[in-house]
């Protein structure tokens, strides 16, 4: 990409060309070129002969805003589609997050030509298997073009389109533009404006000191990448506070409104911080414009931010390897350095680009192209979305999603965990899950022998009576209450036979007969009916003797309940004694009902196998098959398919989103308790992370505590962490809930930890989710369609925070470098 004999004429170079022919002839395209070469200049010059649509892909909404802002400006027929967003949908050019596209590809639709930049993201752990899928599901009359500058092993990616059947070749331009050198801070001179006063990397004077040797030797302006927003702009703030002001910036009121005090201070030092808790208007329509048009001497910005990062300066520095993601400390990965770097050298403005370093910092040396290899998950709402269209059109749905696998970005086939089933056929038990099968096998089935002397399967055990319970006493099958052995335990007073009963009792002595003819109650029930009151105030209970009539009124009323649980069946005489005979039948117990109705303590057991298998001939096969936690088995444990794979209901509802997001809305659409307007606040939580919970359990909230509830403890790598889906963080909904009764409220919101742009993303997220429900298919669900309808009224009733911010609003004394 050179530039040409006329004003604004560009002649592309010779491996740019080479693309586009490929192009031109129906070929999909895998171009490997440097960051900052001009891969996307192959998209653009394809522009004016587009004769069907083109939908290009970014890894992030800002590159998306940005692409949108830059190719509106040239007059271009462009929409948007980055969830949150959708505008003309119908346009020439679509620039879009590739999440957005997922639901054309399963319908088996697609654009004219599919543009993937960023390529690499195929090997993203959690986003790679949406590409992955995304290229599998591809009509084959969508075109192809990849585009990337941090990949070692691109002929691989050929080759993987080559074996689905794709006419695939490869594009790769090895030489930089802006050639890239490595210099050592330490080798270069000191400003004579700033003087060493403290050697702290986050304050004092190390970075306005190592910023000034940078400035001294004309190597500015310089990327700083941080690994945290305070460390950032801590940095900033040091860096700006120590250099000379000898040429202000110039900014225009509503570029200090939207950047705020501290930041217009630094601006005005021609000094800026990029991260995540700046607005969107203060990071893209600020910052990022300000540093393309060369009028930022050093910007300091996160590390997770570098890949949404579209502009380059002379020279970058990386502060650190680690950084933190959500509450996770995050390793910089070889590729991703060299893409931090890649942003040294401006084409057409710089010979050279710096990578600058010192002593313990990141070095060019350090960095490497990444080799791709799939991510370690597959995705799971995609092939259950297959599998649903399958059962529909009368197929076996587990094949359809294998096949579907043999598609995927690995020369080995990446199991499921149905394969073997698929080959033998359907068994008798019904299961089609190897591992599900094999544990179905190995767990066995407990047998009891029942009354019949016949081995059958042990039902769960039931509350019955012990005088319906039978217990196995020498070789034979006896009513419990016939074994004396049974009333251990149970009540008190010497063991006797009930002769209307026939079976075993108590009998308790209650009182002596007097020479009076009164009776003296025995001690312990003495004791007892002590502790109640007496009908007669002036009669008290705690007298010795009572007339007959006294005994009959006082005591033997009280004496049922004194007895329990036993009851009361006789009054026998043993010379002097009276006594009471009790019966203890009713007493509750376990057993097991057996087929004849009869009720079994404790029967004998055995471990066999299930009836089903005896005679299946993968018996051996699934009694040493080694057990796995496949997808499919996955998919069993949560409930998203029934035994021959069919969705069910949550599996259904959970195919139509991505990630483990589906089993959050699931689970809250099955909870009838669970009023709809509150859910479609609560989906703000699905995708917050832990900064908006504070002090708080980041799982907590009512949809965290059902998911809980419904999935355990469970952890399945991309889907659910601890239960809830990975980035699901509590707290957000509140502040989404109060945003939407009053959009003007966001600043009483903003604490020292959650600042504007976590409150915009937060905002984002949730749109981005509401009209992924209302794009959803219809389902035959009331809750469901009642979500549908509230997510709709809510969408229609907010604004995305990145829809009125101009991204390319400069004075002219700005646009002059």
């Amino acid at each position: 990409m050179t530039p040409g004999f006329g004003p604004g004429l560009v002649i592309p170079d010779l491996w740019q060309q080479e693309a586009v022919r490929a192009l031109q002839q129906g070929k999909d395209v895998v171009v490997q070129a440097p960051t900052g070469s001009g891969k996307t200049y192959i998209f653009e010059l394809l522009y004016p002969n587009l004769k069907t649509q083109a939908v290009f892909t970014v890894p992030t909404r800002a590159l998306a805003n940005d692409k949108l802002s830059e190719w509106r400006a040239r007059g271009w027929d462009v929409g948007i589609s980055t969830g949150d967003v959708a505008l003309n949908l119908d346009a020439k050019v679509v620039v879009a997050t590739l999440e957005t596209q997922r639901g054309r590809f399963l319908r088996g639709e697609g654009p004219g030509l599919l543009v993937m930049d960023e390529f690499q993201m195929l090997g993203d752990p959690m986003r790679g298997v949406h590409y992955e899928l995304a290229v599998a599901l591809a009509p084959k009359a969508t075109q192809l073009l990849f585009l990337s500058g941090s990949v070692a092993n691109p002929q691989d990616v050929v080759a993987w389109l080559q074996r689905i059947g794709r006419d695939a070749v490869l594009v790769e331009h090895k030489t930089r533009p802006v050639p890239l050198e490595e210099t050592d801070l330490s080798n270069l001179p000191d400003s004579q404006f700033v003087q060493s006063r403290s050697p702290s990397r986050t304050g004092g004077s190390f970075w306005p000191r190592m910023i000034g040797r940078v400035m001294r030797a004309d190597l500015a302006p310089v990327l700083v990448f941080a690994p945290r927003r305070a460390a950032a702009e801590q940095i900033a703030q040091a860096i700006a506070s120590a250099l000379p002001v000898r040429d202000p910036l110039r900014l225009t009121p509503a570029q200090e409104a939207t950047a705020g005090k501290s930041l217009t201070k630094l601006l005005r030092n021609r000094v800026a911080y990029h991260h995540s808790g700046l607005s969107y208007a203060a990071r893209a329509g600020v910052v990022e414009s300000l540093a393309k048009a060369g009028q930022l001497n050093v910007v300091v910005a996160t590390m997770g931010l570098a890949a949404g990062i579209n502009f380059s300066m002379r020279s970058v520095i990386v502060t650190d390897r680690r950084y933190f993601a959500g509450n996770f400390e995050r390793q910089v990965e070889a590729d991703e350095l060299l893409q931090m770097f890649g942003r040294a050298g401006r084409r057409g403005l710089d010979e050279i680009g710096h990578a600058l370093y010192t002593n313990d910092l990141p070095r060019l040396s350090d960095t490497k192209a990444r080799q791709l290899r799939r991510a370690a998950q597959v995705d799971w709402p995609s092939l259950i979305s297959v599998m649903h269209a399958a059962k529909h059109r009368g197929e076996q749905p587990f094949a359809a999603a294998v096949e579907l696998t043999h598609s995927l970005f690995s020369v080995q086939r990446v199991p499921l965990g149905v394969e073997h089933s698929l080959e033998t056929g359907p068994r008798p038990c019904g299961l089609w899950v190897t591992d599900e099968r094999a544990r179905f096998v190995r767990r066995g089935m407990i047998e009891m022998l029942n009354s019949r002397e016949e081995w059958e399967a042990k039902p769960a055990a039931e509350t019955v009576t012990l005088g319906r319970a039978f217990v196995r006493e020498n070789n034979r099958w006896r009513r419990a209450l016939t074994v004396p052995r049974m009333l251990d335990g149970i009540g008190t007073g010497n063991l006797c036979r009930l002769r209307e009963q026939n079976h075993y009792g108590r009998e308790l002595p209650v009182a002596t007969v007097l020479a009076s003819g009164e009776a003296a109650l025995v001690k312990w029930l003495r004791k007892e009916i002590t502790k109640k009151p007496a009908k007669n105030a002036e009669r008290p209970m705690t007298m010795r003797a009572f007339s007959r009539e006294q005994f009959e009124t006082e005591v033997r009323t009280l004496l049922p309940d004194l007895v329990k649980p036993g009851t009361i069946v006789d009054w026998v005489m043993h010379g002097k004694l009276i006594s009471i005979r009790l019966d203890y039948a009713d007493v509750p117990v376990k057993a097991h009902i057996d087929s004849a109705g009869n009720a079994l303590m404790d029967p004998p057991e055995r471990k066999d196998l299930p009836d089903v298998c005896r005679t299946c001939d993968q018996l051996e096969y699934d009694k040493t098959v080694a057990i796995v936690n496949s997808p499919a088995y996955a998919w069993r444990h949560l409930g998203l398919v029934k035994p021959d794979g069919t969705p069910t209901s949550r599996g259904t509802i959970f195919s139509f989103f991505h990630g483990g997001e589906g089993l959050a809305v699931a689970a809250a659409l099955e909870d009838e308790t669970y009023p709809i307007d509150e859910l479609v606040f609560d989906l703000a939580n699905i995708r917050a992370g832990p900064r908006f919970a504070g002090e708080d359990a980041p799982m907590g909230g009512r949809l965290g505590i059902l998911c809980q509830q419904i999935y355990g403890r469970a952890d399945y790598p991309g889907y659910l962490a601890m239960g809830v889906p990975v980035q699901y963080g509590a707290g957000a909904s509140e502040v989404v809930r109060a945003l939407v009764a009053d959009p003007r409220c966001k600043h009483k919101l903003t604490t020292e930890l959650l600042r504007h742009g976590d409150i915009e993303r937060a905002l984002v997220e949730w749109r981005s989710i509401l009209r992924h429900v209302v794009l959803a298919p219809a389902y035959p669900l009331s809750r469901w369609t009642e979500l549908k309808a509230a997510a709709e009224e809510l969408l229609h009733k907010t604004a995305s925070p990145t829809s009125a911010v101009d991204l390319g609003t400069l004075i002219p004394l700005q646009q002059r470098a």
